[in-house]
């Protein structure tokens, strides 16, 4: 009934996660809700005044396809700062968030056949839009690498039906930031091999304890004329509703985006291109500032709490808002006596005993993570990772007796 390539995806796992707290929040349980990719935040005000005015102006016509020429001259600005380079209006184009950036990447770049090299764990949006295009996903296992793909583990997977890398740094869910030396690493194989890089650096402000966010076309500039880069102010000015994002490519790959966004959804929303560009025209920066430091504090709190667990990893978070946590040691134990044997199942117990959601790693390709946001407000946080605590610390002592129970 329905056409074939539905087979090839399911509903995201992310928003699956999001369903399950608030179907048993709307049955009445106290939900403490930890799967949200978003900050909660008030609005920068630069933001709202720019919508305001936008509406009092009467500002309801279509822009460009892509977004308007002011929009993108100042992202363009934008850019070019962040990265070192010059970029220009033609080589921009505005989406309906970074997922649609990555979606018109994904239709304009891949043909049926082609292999895209995805490191794992891998934000679950990835994947189903390569399959979609008609594109197979090649994965690499980063676990045993601090989440960051080793070089030659790269090399491994190529073949002649390889046309792109992933990159996701900061990354979602793992949190890894990639270094200097990886990148550099990327880039060398991406011109070597013919190979587009498609990266994604939405969690780009927010690093910690020292990490840094490296642009790949800032370490190895002569990887530009294959380099998509993928952005939004989703994180950044924790905007996620507003669904305004960009991409940045050479300007051939731009014009194709232009024809099949001119399919699709148009132009993204008028308001929010206002409101953008007036942030970036009056903003000073003193918001994206306080959100920073929100989300430092948040994190430290977090460790601090989860410091506690008796057996799962400590997680590094080194950029992004998550904790993403490693129950392999938690999890292997239990495989002989069906207690648990993936991450699903431990996600489960925390929303039926604790009233705590999580994103199983199952969504991520990896079956023994745990993703939690850390992007709440705090209290809700302390209340959370206290719960989280006490349930995997539980299933600790649940394995220790079932052992005793067998040896005896």
């Amino acid at each position: 009934m329905l056409a074939q390539r539905t087979n090839l995806f399911r509903s995201s796992g992310t928003a699956a996660a999001r369903a399950a707290a608030k179907a048993a929040a709307d049955a009445g349980v106290e939900i403490v809700d930890l799967t949200a990719g978003e900050i909660w935040s008030d609005l920068a005000p630069t933001i709202r005044d720019g919508a305001i005015e936008a509406i009092r102006q009467g500002v309801n016509r279509y822009t460009d396809t892509i977004g308007s020429m002011e929009l993108r001259e100042a992202l363009a600005r934008k850019v070019s700062v962040e990265t070192g380079q010059l970029w220009r209006a033609d080589e921009l184009a505005v989406t309906n968030g970074a997922k649609q950036a990555l979606f018109n990447v994904a239709m304009t770049l891949i043909n049926p056949g082609d292999q895209v090299i995805i490191p794992a764990p891998y934000w679950t949006t990835f994947p189903a839009q390569v399959q979609i295009a008609g594109g197979t996903p090649v994965h690499i296992d980063t676990r045993g690498n601090g989440y960051v793909p080793r070089i030659d583990d790269i090399q491994r997977v190529i073949t002649p039906l390889t046309r792109a890398i992933v990159v996701n740094t900061p990354a979602n869910p793992s949190g890894a930031v990639y270094d200097a030396e990886t990148l550099s690493g990327i880039a060398q194989l991406a011109m070597d091999r013919d190979l587009w890089i498609i990266f994604d650096e939405c969690y780009g402000p927010f690093t910690h304890d020292g990490h840094r966010h490296h642009p790949v076309v800032s370490l190895t500039p002569e990887v530009r004329t294959r380099t998509v880069i993928v952005n939004a102010f989703s994180k950044s000015l924790a905007l996620t509703g507003w669904r305004v994002g960009y991409l940045v490519a050479p300007k051939e790959l731009i014009s194709a985006v232009k024809a099949l966004q001119s399919h699709t959804t148009s132009n993204p929303n008028v308001v929010a291109q206002h409101a953008v560009l007036h942030h970036l025209r009056e903003g000073d920066g003193a918001f994206e500032a306080r959100l920073k430091c929100r989300l430092t504090a948040a994190r430290q709190a977090g460790l601090t709490a989860l410091s506690e667990l008796q057996l799962v990893p400590i997680p590094e978070a080194q950029g992004g808002f998550y904790f993403y946590l490693d129950l392999s040691s938690l999890l292997r134990p239990t495989l002989a006596n069906d207690d648990a044997r993936t991450a699903d199942d431990i996600v489960a117990a925390l929303l039926a005993q604790a009233g705590v959601a999580g994103v199983s790693g199952t969504a991520f390709g990896d079956p023994m993570g745990l993703r939690l946001s850390y992007g709440v407000p705090p209290e809700q946080l302390e209340v959370g990772l206290e719960r989280v605590v006490g349930v995997l610390n539980g299933w600790n002592r649940k394995n220790r007796r079932s052992k005793r129970n067998r040896r005896a």
